[in-house]
């Protein structure tokens, strides 16, 4: 005899109810999962969009060029670049934390727009380590403590014995308050108890001719743009101010190994996107980072614009930058440092 639900019909219809509704929901994940994965693997499907926030020509202008050239035979997509500079570094960085999380907005990213830029001015519009997605570094380049050649001095200690023996007979140039080579110089300064007189300039041209003129005496400089004038005589290195010996100037020794406890400060380029950028996404173009540094002729070009190809993972670079906020904002609590203007 075949057995009949004694189910009455309005029970049997409050059963079915949640379990449509459990259906919908897990096909509304599965549509959801799928629509997440699916701006990785069709990455990208239009030209990519890189902001950059400086004017054209300068070292960050250079290295976001030559690696998304590189990208763009990657991609088989343009990666435009896109040049809005003004307030410190931040208004191109503000319109990158704007952007759609889509990855089709890319930012240029160094230290002025993720650490000094938001340290001195806290009213910018983005938070560096919550607003946008940390993707990954792309080059370094090492920052280095350069003298005019008629400074006596053959070492940091002979220039440190000198400073404090006539104090205020020695004077460095920046490239403007709140600058990387401004917080390094007083980096130094600070760890070696020494006081030498701040020339501000307007940028990292001025302030190298009135080196090599000697109107100031020292200056911690980028080392692509002395480089030439090193050569040429015009300028004496004296250290360099990264972690490690530079790959173009191999012999110059750190201010480490010079004695000095110091954190090391260098530049470093890389690429962000605004914050909410799905997690296969960021690996995409991270790994596609990697692959175009990893190429022979853009590691080449990179190294003869005096820049040193760097990779890492989302998570180190982010590291690296939450590092520098830590340290660029304790000299800068330290010394009173305050943006120009």
């Amino acid at each position: 005899m075949t057995t009949r639900s004694w189910m009455c019909p309005a029970r049997r219809r409050r059963t079915l109810v949640p379990r449509l509704v459990q259906a919908l929901l897990l096909a509304g994940c599965l549509i959801t999962t799928a629509a997440h994965a699916q701006p990785a693997a069709g990455f990208p499907a239009k030209p990519v969009r890189a902001i950059v926030a400086f004017a054209p020509g300068g070292a960050n202008d250079v290295v976001v060029r030559l690696v998304g050239h590189r990208l763009s035979e990657l991609w088989g997509q343009p990666v435009i670049v896109e040049n809005r500079p003004g307030a410190g570094a931040t208004l191109g960085m503000e319109l990158v934390a704007r952007a759609a999380p889509d990855g089709y907005t890319l930012g240029a990213g160094n230290q002025s727009s993720l650490v000094i830029g938001p340290l001195l001015n806290p009213k910018v519009g983005y938070d560096p380590l919550k607003d946008l997605s940390l993707i990954g570094s792309t080059a370094l380049t090492a920052y280095v403590l350069a003298v005019n050649p008629s400074v006596p001095a053959k070492s940091v200690a002979d220039l440190l014995r000198l400073a404090r023996g006539k104090p205020g007979f020695l004077s460095y140039g920046t490239a403007g308050s709140g600058t990387v080579s401004h917080i390094a110089t007083e980096l130094l300064l600070g760890a070696t108890g020494t006081r030498i007189l701040h020339v501000p300039y307007k940028g990292a041209g001025p302030y190298v001719t009135a080196l090599i003129g000697g109107e100031i005496d020292l200056a911690m400089v980028a080392l692509p743009a002395v480089e030439a004038f090193v050569r040429s005589g015009k300028l004496r290195l004296l250290a360099t101010a990264g972690a490690r010996r530079a790959e173009a100037a191999p012999d110059l020794p750190t201010l480490v190994e010079g004695g000095l406890k110091i954190a090391p400060v260098e530049g470093r380029y890389g690429l962000v996107g605004p914050a909410g950028m799905p997690r296969d996404l960021v690996l995409r173009i991270n790994g596609s980072i990697g692959q175009a540094v990893a190429s022979a002729e853009l590691r080449k070009r990179l190294l003869a614009a005096g820049f040193e190809p760097s990779t890492d993972t989302p998570e180190q670079y982010a590291a690296s930058v939450r590092l520098e906020i830590e340290t660029f904002g304790r000299i800068i609590r330290a010394s009173g440092i305050k943006a120009d203007g």
